[in-house]
Formats: C-alpha cells, structure tokens, sequence
C-alpha cells in the first residue's frame, strides 16, 4: 500500500490502542494523532486537522452504551461535515455503529480488528474526503410499484397529480413507505429541480413545533441565539413533505392552517410576513376523518391536506414486491457496509414472502440489513434471517396455503441439508423450536 497524503485522528482511552494504531498507521498516512478523551475531540480536530477520524464508542468507565459515540459523532459531523469518521466498537454494539452510519459515519471496525480491513476502509475514507471517488447524491428511496390492483390505481392516480401542485395526503400503516411515495411524487413534479424538504410531525416537540416550521428570529426566546428559517420558508419553490401530520395537537393545527390558507409565513419573534410557494404533501397513520369527527382534527384542515388521498396498502396485500424489494435492500447494505454480499438464494426469497411482516416493508428493511451485516455467506440463506415462529404464521391475506407449503418444505430441506440432519441446528437456523421442526418433517415426509 503507498502511504496516503491524508491525516487520521485517534479518539480511544485505551493506551494500548493508541500506541498500537499509531505504530500501524504511520507508515501509510501522512500524519497520525491520537488523543484519550473525546472532550478534547473537537478542539484537536481544529488544530491538527485530520482528513478521517477513528473514534471509539465507549469512554466512560462501566458505561458501554455506545451513545458517548453517538454523541461526539453528531457533534463532530455538526461542526466539520466533510470529515469522515470510521467508528470502533464491539460485537454487540454493531447495531450502535450501523445507527451510527445513519447518522453520518462513513463505516465501522469491530474489535478485535482485522489489520487489513482496517487500512482498506481507512484508505477508503480518505479517498472518499479527498474527492477520488466520485460523491453520491443523497437520492430518494427506490419507489417499487408492484403489480397488485391497489399500487396500480396508486401509480395511474401518481402519474396524474405528480406533475400538478395539488395538495396530497398518504394514508397507511407504519412502515408501509408513505415517505418513499412523498419522495416518489416529488421526483415526478415539476419542483424536482429542488431537494423534497421533509418534517417528522411526530418527533417534534410543542415548544419547537413553530420554531422548526415557522422560524424564529434572534432573541425570540431564550436559547435563540441566531435567526433561524423554518421548513416552509427552506421549502420554498419546491415540495414540503410533513411526515405523521395526525400528530399535531389541536391548538396549533389553526397556526398550521393559516400558513396554508395564507401562502406566507412569520417567523417566532417576527413581525413580517413572508411569502411561499410550496406544494404540500402530508402523510399519516391515524384515521384522520374519525379524529374530525371526535374533535381531534380540525375539519378545514384536514380538507386543505386532502386535495388527493392515496391509501398504501399493507405488505401483506402486496406480497409480489417482496423479492424486488429484498434483492433492493441486499444490494443497498451490501454497498453501505461493504460486504461481500452478492444475492439471496430463492429458498430465503420464499421464506421471507410468507412471512407476517407486521411492520410492513420497514421491518422486511431492517430484517435484510441485519442480515447483511452479520452474514458471512455471499448468497443470503434462509438461516440468515432472524425469522421468529410468529412471523412464520399465515395470515388469510397471504398467499395461498399450498404455495405456502411449496416454500415452507423447500426452506426446511435446504436447512436440513445444509446442516447434514443436526435437528438442533436446523431448528436454531429456522429460529423454530424442536417439536415444531419435527412436525414439519413428518408433514413433509423429511
């Protein structure tokens, strides 16, 4: 390897680890620091100016929640949004670290690490800082259609309003994908020019429900240090998604409304209004007409939100896109946490298509992402899925029984080959108990 022009940062309070690290690092990059604690984090980064950082996850003695790093990550990112960060955690922090990527990391290394893989991501962290490799936009979710006759109407009624500003609201179950169908709607309008500006209603506290949306100027209240420009005004000329719009509590959907009737905004501590263009979508999983009819919903509002409601159906209802949508979800992990994960073999394809999926394509998601992460198989098997004994149960809007047979006896034969009859581990691979194994086999004649 030829030593890089690039600077690496070493945040871990063990001395061993850092001398370590550093004896290893400094024949391939340009200069390598180390430092114990990440309270001097920040104020190094401004003095030695490191190109990637390696941080730790855990400082404090008998605390090994992970969340330190979570923490001076957001904070590092915060303040220096080109740096990269490579995270260093344990085996069971790895879903702290995968959480951590979401949040900006560029990767993470599990201790005891591999020396060679270590300087593999390092060196491609560098190259990603240094701009060799070419930036990835930050592009929408892959929106998958399906062929069932309610995506079918969804989509005809999509290519019709997309290119219109009227005013949509998306109705569903959690995690069915109302924000990928926002972002979908958005792409195909004549704003797409512009990123789609998105608010998670539900997250949002009263006291920052008008800061976040509206604004505030300097001074407005307490911690207002600075002006700030609220989601409409930031979403002017282009599209303003607000995510679990049922959550806004009675007393502020008027203010909600006004902005909508108006087509200006005033920011907190302000007293001039500011006019907006904006197309609106809204999406929720509450029964918003039966919140209207208790009182919980203004009327006019709602009305205003629902120029064109399009419903999403459940997974369960639309169990043809699941294929399409593992192979998706395979391919986008197996690139974010560079994996060698090339497919998922038909038996774990069957598998997962007669699964409940009570969390819809949210949890199938996640499901496909452990399983990356934690495979060391090139094609996903079917004992690559945490699949529970609950998700194995059929429902009466899944597919057929014999079809489900079909797939439940291919799935049982590949474990029990696999495994060359251990029962114990076949069943630990299916995540089912023993007896249930073992009525299987006898109704399949294994």
């Amino acid at each position: 390897m030829s030593t890089l022009n690039s600077r690496i940062l070493v945040v871990d309070d063990n001395a061993g680890i850092r001398a370590t690290l550093k004896i290893l690092l400094l024949p391939y990059f340009a200069a390598v620091e180390a430092v114990a604690s990440p309270k001097t984090l920040i104020s190094t980064v401004r003095t030695f100016r490191p190109d990637v950082v390696l941080l730790d996850m855990n400082f404090e003695t008998d605390i090994n929640t992970g969340n330190e790093g979570l923490f001076w990550l957001t904070e590092l990112k915060k303040q220096f949004p080109d740096i990269e960060v490579v995270l260093m955690t344990a085996y069971a922090e790895v879903p702290l670290a995968v959480e951590g990527m979401k949040r900006g990391a560029f990767d993470f290394i599990v201790k005891p690490w591999n020396n060679d893989q270590l300087m593999e991501t390092l060196s491609s962290a560098c190259q990603k800082r240094s701009g060799s490799q070419p930036k990835k936009s930050a592009s929408a979710a892959t929106m998958l259609w399906g062929s069932s006759p309610a995506m079918t109407d969804i989509r005809r009624t999509v290519d019709k309003v997309a290119p219109t500003d009227a005013t949509v609201l998306i109705t569903g179950e959690n995690g069915t994908g109302k924000d990928v169908l926002a972002n979908e709607i958005h792409r195909l309008s004549n704003r797409a020019g512009k990123p789609m500006e998105s608010v998670d209603i539900g997250s949002l506290s009263e006291t920052l429900f008008e800061s976040e949306l509206f604004g505030h100027v300097k001074g407005a209240f307490t911690d207002a240090r600075a002006d700030h420009t609220g989601k409409f005004e930031l979403a002017n000329g282009t599209t303003l998604f607000l995510d679990e719009i049922g959550n806004i509590p009675l007393h502020l959907q008027s203010k909600l409304l006004r902005v909508l009737q108006n087509r200006c905004v005033t920011k907190v501590g302000d007293t001039k209004s500011v006019p907006i263009d904006i197309r609106l979508i809204c999406a929720t999983n509450k029964d918003l007409p039966a919140m209207v009819r208790e009182g919980r919903f203004r009327e006019d509002l709602f009305y205003r939100i629902n120029t064109v409601t399009l419903n999403l159906p459940p997974l369960r209802e639309r169990t043809d896109e699941i294929a399409s949508l593992v192979r998706l979800f395979t391919e986008r992990y197996a690139k974010q946490y560079h994996r060698d994960v090339k497919d998922v073999s038909d038996e774990a394809v069957a598998l997962l298509e007669h699964c409940v999926w009570s969390g819809n394509v949210r949890e199938l998601q996640n499901g496909v992402e452990k399983a990356v992460i934690m495979s060391d198989n090139e094609i996903l098997q079917p004992e690559d899925f945490q699949i529970t004994e609950n998700q194995m149960n059929i429902t009466p809007n899944s597919v057929a029984e014999n079809s489900l047979e079909a797939a439940e006896e291919r799935v049982i034969r590949a474990a029990v080959k696999k495994y060359n009859g251990n029962l114990s581990l076949v069943a630990k691979s299916l995540n089912i108990s023993r007896p249930t194994l073992y009525n299987r086999l006898k109704k399949y004649g294994i």
